[in-house]
């Protein structure tokens, strides 16, 4: 049985109050003073906070004390139309119909229209399954522009009992007749961490780790730069290890090749902190066959989004309808993409590392 409690904006006020506890997981509402509302829904080992109604975003998340979010100048959500605005969350869904950063030739926005996207209503949820208890923020946006796309979009989040990883879901339907573009990536934008190692399926070898050697407008690059770029393309096992933050202002962007699933079907990758911990990400490399990184380190921004999985690159709509890697979606189809974001211990990362490369205790 699932219980539904649908969000209504007025029930959000700047004092957080519970709204419900579902065995060891609870939800509480508060809004920022920014005017932006939140939930947070917890369980004994940490909890994520989710934006219901801006772009189902996940701002914050936190388990056994570890923060698992970019650092920025944005210490709180703004109300905001695109992502520039409000720059500082772990994870949001970028696209629909858009990607990437606009390139010569393009007219829309950073990484789409969603991220922002005001939802038409949100909910919470609550069940208990083979899996156990869990709870979900849900969410709903149909979005219709005349001469243009028409979808319905019902992202949500859901955190189990005792987890300490949470699942991010998109599922978009082409409400039209027409075939629309798809172009999605879960933007997930993990703390930067000095000294941090990468533990992914595949070699850092030029062949697995590609580089971006294409400067996107935001990025003004200087001859020490692009030289830099060269030889990480030559060898880009330099960024195995975070160990050197000052490589990474400005950002490095790379697209990791051939990643293999596990006996899950799901591909893992890890980036492993000093002390043993770790943060990790998981999805289906079939629905979400591109994986991007991107390291930023600089006074306003510090981020290790080591592994964003998406049906697309980042080059912006025309670049990757050029490279072939704009997917169509049929009229009255669906579509659903989830990626699992999360923490790991000491004891679960030396596992998680094990079973990722084979070679590590």
């Amino acid at each position: 049985m699932i219980t539904t409690i649908a969000l209504d904006r007025t029930a959000f006020a700047p004092q957080e109050r519970l709204l419900l506890r579902h065995g060891a997981l609870s939800a509480t509402l508060f809004r920022y003073d920014t005017g932006v509302e939140a939930i947070r829904i917890a369980n004994g080992r940490g909890s994520v906070t989710v934006l219901p109604f801006m772009g189902q975003m996940v701002w914050r998340a936190s388990f056994d004390g570890v923060e698992l979010a970019m650092d920025s100048m944005f210490d709180r959500p703004r109300p905001a139309t695109t992502i520039l605005e409000t720059y500082g969350c772990l994870a949001y869904h970028a696209g629909l119909l858009r990607n990437g950063v606009p390139g010569e030739g393009d007219t829309h926005p950073l990484h789409g229209e969603f991220p922002c996207l005001p939802m038409d209503s949100a909910g919470l949820e609550c069940g208990q399954d083979e899996g156990g208890a869990w709870l979900a923020v849900t969410g709903m946006r149909d979005y219709a522009m005349e001469f243009g796309a028409h979808y319905r979009a019902t992202p949500r989040v859901v955190l189990r009992e005792g987890a300490t990883c949470f699942t991010m879901v998109m599922e978009a339907e082409n409400r039209s007749a027409a075939p629309m573009d798809l172009m999605y990536i879960c933007h997930a934008n993990f703390a930067f961490v000095p000294g941090g190692r990468i533990v992914q399926p595949v070699p850092f070898d030029s062949a697995h780790v590609v580089i971006r050697t294409a400067i996107p407008s935001h990025v003004r690059p200087t001859a020490d730069y692009r030289a830099l770029l060269d030889e990480l393309a030559v060898d880009p096992g330099r960024m195995e290890r975070l160990d050197a933050p000052e490589r990474y202002d400005p950002e490095q962007v790379c697209y990791i090749k051939g990643l293999t699933p596990g006996s899950d079907g799901r591909v893992h990758v890890l980036l492993r902190r000093p002390e043993g911990d770790g943060f990790t990400v998981a999805y289906d490399p079939i629905a979400l066959p591109h994986t991007i990184r991107w390291v930023l380190n600089n006074s306003d921004q510090r981020t290790a989004a080591f592994a964003m999985p998406g049906t697309c690159e980042p080059e912006g709509y025309t670049a990757e309808r050029r490279k072939g890697h704009l997917r169509e979606l049929a009229g009255g189809a669906r579509v659903v993409f989830a990626t699992e974001l999360g923490y790991a211990d000491q004891a679960g990362a030396a596992t998680l590392a094990q079973r990722i490369s084979g070679n590590e205790s």
